[in-house]
């Protein structure tokens, strides 16, 4: 292998190393996950707020914190028992009845600078064809998505910021975190500097063959 070959090698295996370094420093995202009650056990949801349509006497439940994924979720705190939630919203014809369980996170989870409010509970009276996503407008407002219909605030909170990456020093561990600078990645730049290094090195030894 040649001199230029070989210092190709190294550098791209350094940029390797480097991008599974920051890989690894990553701790998950700060995000509302979406839950469903079934018996007395939360499931995390398989499908999306706007795609459930739950029966009259379901409760389902929000819970914003930050986690790296559905295994890693928190799941929604306090009481979750139809009964108690909707016991001042009657049966009427024609709609159906919706119980929410509202778990804004702790001031851990919270971005930088804003205060969680307290877990509560809602009863929502909807259509009988309307999603989850439907019954939280109803009796949650106001909500904010992104671009990607990702849902990035409930009764607006937080003010701002959605599903915004979170690094390893910043997980939550007792004390406020602070939301990861949404700049480039770095597999982007990395990426771009294997191929010029790779590049190069193709350039300096076709130079040299033509030189030999």
């Amino acid at each position: 292998m040649t001199s230029v070959r070989r210092a190709a090698a190294l550098l791209v295996a350094s940029l390797l190393v480097l991008a599974v370094a920051a890989e690894a420093q990553a701790a998950g995202y700060r995000y509302w996950s979406f839950w469903d009650r079934s018996g007395d056990r939360w499931t995390y949801a398989t499908q999306g707020p706007a795609s459930e349509r739950p029966d009259d006497g379901s409760v389902q439940g929000f819970r914003f914190a930050v986690s790296a994924d559905s295994s890693d979720a928190n799941r929604p705190r306090g009481a979750a028992d139809f009964g108690s939630i909707c016991a001042k919203t009657p049966a009427k014809a024609g709609t159906k009845r919706v119980a929410l369980v509202l778990d804004f996170g702790t001031r851990a989870d919270a971005p930088s600078g804003e205060t969680p409010p307290a877990t509560r509970t809602v009863c929502a009276r909807v259509a009988p064809d309307a999603s989850t996503a439907e019954a939280l407008a109803e009796a949650a407002k106001p909500l904010r998505y992104d671009s990607n219909a990702l849902l990035c605030a409930i009764s607006g909170y937080p003010a701002r910021g959605c599903g915004e990456q979170v690094a390893a020093d910043e997980k939550p561990s007792g004390k406020q975190a602070a939301p990861k600078d949404d700049g480039p990645s770095l597999g982007l730049p990395l990426g771009i500097g294997v191929v010029a290094v790779l590049g190069g090195a193709a350039f300096w030894q076709a130079r040299r063959r033509r030189n030999a």
